[in-house]
């Protein structure tokens, strides 16, 4: 990962991997880079974004680490349309399932603070890399959604265990079960996202959560990081095996592929009895 002050350094190039990851100062920013799909990703790039989150941990000079996406969206998930040349390539389901979990186990793990900072539409495993994060910065007109039931999937990226963490089953149950948009000032009032505000304050806003980070003390901020996720993530692991054993048998269903050509072609899907 690159190491500089220079805000013209990037880690990888957008085209070949879907993100930019550039260190400014004592700032990491990770910028999904897909707006013509909405920021939605494919396998490669949830593995090179783990190996980024995983990275910089070993960058001492790292304060604060900033996730966000390019254009309107934040991340709408797992990108369908990159599964046939995946599967092309001996890419199975378990593979993707472990290449999300480790992203968002890489974002919790992360020894400094991660703050996500989201326009738009945080969907499927977006939900989860999202709420992975810190602190969650969002603007008024975005929204969270899980719409796997929508396709004959269930959550993953650990959204089992991190909505419930933060605003109770209740709320996990009804995103999950009922795959309803929750939009950003309810995700507020139920305690997911650390602040909403309007459009135009949206980068201000993190940039002021940026500036206290990057001047506090390093040590402190991981020991501090660590004791909130001791105390509020213990389901997690747990949360990331279940959700695997189930998606990966739930990605062979009949139901999701139903689900996802009805997607696709913009059809309501009709599911077996």
């Amino acid at each position: 990962m690159s190491n500089t002050d220079s805000a013209d350094a990037a880690d990888v190039p957008a085209a070949a991997t879907g993100f930019t990851a550039v260190t400014d100062g004592k700032v990491l920013r990770v910028t999904i880079t897909k707006p013509k799909r909405k920021n939605a990703i494919d396998y490669d790039t949830m593995v090179a974004l783990g190996d980024v989150f995983l990275a910089a941990a070993e960058d001492r000079a790292v304060r604060v680490i900033v996730l966000t996406g390019e254009g309107g969206d934040f991340c709408t998930g797992a990108d369908l349309s990159a599964s046939v040349d995946e599967a092309r390539r001996g890419i199975t389901s378990d593979m993707v399932m472990d290449a999300a979990n480790r992203l968002v186990r890489a974002i919790v793990d992360a020894p400094v603070p991660v703050i996500a900072r989201i326009r738009g539409a945080a969907a499927g495993v977006g939900v989860g890399i999202a709420l992975a994060a810190d602190l969650v910065y969002a603007s008024e007109d975005s929204y969270l959604l899980l719409a796997f039931i929508n396709i004959g999937l269930m959550p993953d990226g650990g959204a089992a265990a991190l909505v419930a963490a933060a605003a109770g089953r209740p709320l996990a149950a009804r995103m999950a079960l009922l795959g309803e948009r929750l939009p950003a000032p309810a995700a507020r009032a139920a305690g997911l996202c650390t602040a909403v505000v309007p459009d135009n304050e949206l980068d201000d806003a993190v940039a002021e959560a940026v500036a206290k980070i990057a001047a506090g003390p390093r040590r402190a901020l991981e020991l501090t990081k660590q004791a909130l996720n001791q105390a509020t993530l213990t389901a997690l692991d747990a949360a990331l095996a279940a959700e695997k054993a189930g998606q990966t048998e739930l990605l062979r269903s009949p139901d999701f592929a139903e689900g996802a050509t009805a997607m696709l072609t913009k059809r309501k899907p009709v599911f077996a009895d």
